[in-house]
């Protein structure tokens, strides 16, 4: 359907005639008067006739541009279809390890190895999309945490600023409870049933003024439920002198801090050995945090005032065009 943003500027179609009955009469100009002897012959000609017709056509032609001029500046625009969107799901925050040791290259990405930040960017990318309804936020932290996206409903700029993060990026170290403490501090005032916390790291905290226990406690007063999840194969074979010997490249891994952090604010412990494992998990994180159903619409705009617009311009081309001819 067609709708008009400014249907009130419809009142001025009839402002050209308000014009031409209230504005004084053009006063007549006594010109010398042209004496011929044959009159008769000068009131049948054709020439007067044709005179009338030009001013009766450009009258025509000014009214209608003028018609249609009005239509173009009331903002005539298409209605689509009601479009239904989930518009009401979680707040979501993101928080990504950028300390040095995630560049350990212990997950394999197209038969090649990577880096574990490489990995979280494959996989949380994809989770980042599948978001629909949810406002998604992103914290990079190493030895401080940094609010890199506030809570937003563009997803895209979200899995895009993850893919140009770097590591090093906010220090090498792990401020793991600053991280925390930071959503904590981007989520209090949000929803109490909707707050979430994914937090993906590959240490122990080394670094930061919170300690994630005491950054859990505060989570939990403020209904913030925080699954973490612990990235880094458990066996890798590294090349020496001796030849190949097996090491375990995740040593770090504090699990035991990170399985009390999501406990006790209601969440989980996810352990990511390889890529896999990683992308189960954020399978996992999809049933249990699901997107709420409340369903918004909306319908498609666009607008159709250069139509109208394009006919006055043309209309007025013809006008001048007569009018110089």
């Amino acid at each position: 359907m067609i709708q008009f943003l400014a249907p009130w500027l419809f009142a001025a179609l009839p402002f050209p005639l308000l014009v031409y009955w209230l504005a004084p009469a053009k006063k007549n100009v006594e010109q010398s008067a042209l004496r011929v002897p044959f009159l008769a012959d000068f009131t049948q000609d054709s020439t007067f006739k044709i005179a009338t017709t030009t001013n009766r056509t450009r009258l025509y032609l000014a009214a209608l541009a003028w018609t249609f001029l009005v239509f173009a500046s009331a903002r005539p625009q298409w209605l689509g279809e009601p479009i239904e969107q989930a518009m009401n799901g979680r707040d979501l925050m993101l928080a990504v390890d950028l300390s040095a040791s995630m560049q350990e290259k212990d997950f394999i990405l197209n038969n090649d190895y990577v880096d574990r930040l490489t990995a979280i960017k494959s996989i949380a990318t994809d989770f980042i999309n599948r978001r629909v309804g949810d406002r998604v936020g992103l914290i990079l932290f190493g030895t401080q945490a940094y609010l890199q996206t506030p809570l937003t409903f563009d997803r895209k700029t979200v899995a895009t600023l993850l893919d140009e993060s770097a590591i090093g990026l906010a220090g090498d170290n792990t401020a793991i409870g600053d991280a925390i403490g930071l959503a904590v501090k981007r989520l209090r005032n949000e929803s109490q049933n909707s707050r979430v916390l994914i937090l993906l790291t590959d240490g122990a905290n080394t670094a930061g003024e919170v300690s994630p226990l005491k950054a859990a406690e505060l989570a939990a007063a403020n209904h913030l439920k925080i699954y973490t999840i612990g990235i880094g194969a458990d066996e890798m074979l590294v090349g020496g002198f001796f030849g190949y010997r097996k090491v375990n490249p995740s040593a770090d891994i504090d699990e035991g801090t990170l399985i009390k952090v999501a406990e006790s604010t209601g969440g989980s412990y996810y352990r990511a050995k390889n890529l896999d494992e990683l992308n189960n998990i954020y399978m996992r994180l999809d049933e249990l945090e699901p997107v709420e159903k409340d369903k918004q619409y909306f319908r498609p705009k666009r607008e159709l005032y250069f139509v109208p617009l394009a006919i006055a311009l043309v209309l007025a081309g013809l006008l001048s065009w007569r009018k110089t001819s």
